[in-house]
């Protein structure tokens, strides 16, 4: 199944007790939207949904009470519509015009970043304060999920309180893998955005010149568990000694980016590292890392932690 066709699907799903929609007919409106018009697919399906709610005359608020509360600690995937009870326990300065409000939403389960646009033309977010927040759009950056409210979302105020979970593990154990998409990478560089670009191509807004980062999506084994862990570009060059610049630099002088994960490995791999950070989704974000002993050789270190 392509992916337009899962998307055509999610539209028509989405509005079958409203509007009487074919696959087929959705399909080709998704179509003409991201190949005649470039419109990209999440933008394309939000206008799309948009405009058969407008032309039915479908009430909006209806339309979202038939969404489920999905708990913030549960996010682990991106471009998902959902719906969160949640309660606002930050809010920062926006760095873009573009961008209404952002800060940080918190539920039993734990904590997500929330973007909403300044042409949302939603209702402000008060901190403290808890709302129902329906028909918002998963995103990810590092590992780290985020939540995007855009015009077609529906903010319900709710009179009651919760306490927020902050879901900080710490772990430690030999780092025995390093995951495809770790080494220099490149990210959209468009406002509030950041996702990392596959073929010069980001999911949200296309072709774009991306901007080089750094990161390591590594797993850790404690002796029981292989643990998910990303390293932010900060905590790479930390525990590497390898900066972005000097990466790059390998990069061009190769001709080829896998000679940075290459370099990488060879420091990192195999040594022990305690860990600990806030858990999203499969992954553990490390805010803090701390190598443990002096190196060995990987079998050594596999042997050992898997005999604690």
């Amino acid at each position: 199944m392509t992916n337009l066709q899962e998307h055509a699907e999610q539209v028509r799903d989405r509005l079958d007790d409203h509007v009487d929609l074919s696959i087929e007919e959705v399909h080709n409106r998704l179509q003409t939207l991201t190949d005649e018009y470039k419109v990209p697919i999440e933008e394309a399906r939000r206008s799309l949904i948009a405009r058969y709610v407008e032309e039915a005359g479908i009430d909006r608020a209806e339309l979202d009470e038939q969404d489920s509360v999905v708990d913030i600690g549960s996010i682990d995937s991106a471009e998902e519509w959902i719906t969160v009870e949640a309660k606002v326990i930050d809010l920062w300065e926006p760095q873009s015009d573009a961008i209404g409000q952002v800060g940080l939403l918190g539920d039993e389960t734990g904590t997500v970043k929330f973007t909403k646009w300044s042409k949302s033309d939603l209702p402000t977010l008060d901190e403290d304060q808890v709302y129902r927040l329906s028909n918002v759009v998963t995103d990810e950056y590092q590992g780290q999920y985020s939540v995007k409210l855009n015009r077609t979302t529906t903010i319900e105020t709710l009179d009651k309180d919760i306490t927020v979970g902050d879901g900080t593990q710490e772990i430690e154990g030999a780092l025995v893998d390093i995951q495809s998409g770790s080494g220099l990478i490149k990210r959209c560089p468009k406002d509030d955005c950041t996702r990392v670009l596959q073929n010069g191509r980001c999911s949200e807004h296309g072709d774009v010149d991306g901007e080089f980062d750094l990161r390591v999506k590594a797993v850790i084994d404690d002796g029981s568990t292989a643990h998910e862990v990303i390293l932010d570009k900060e905590t790479t060059e930390e525990i590497t000694g390898i900066t972005l610049e000097e990466a790059k630099d390998m990069a061009m002088d190769a001709l080829d980016t896998t000679v940075v994960v290459e370099e990488i490995s060879q420091k990192i791999l195999g040594r022990y590292y305690r860990v600990s950070g806030p858990v999203i989704g499969r992954y553990l974000l490390a805010d803090n890392l701390e190598a443990l002993g002096k190196p060995e050789t990987t079998e050594d270190l596999l042997i050992k932690a898997r005999s604690i």
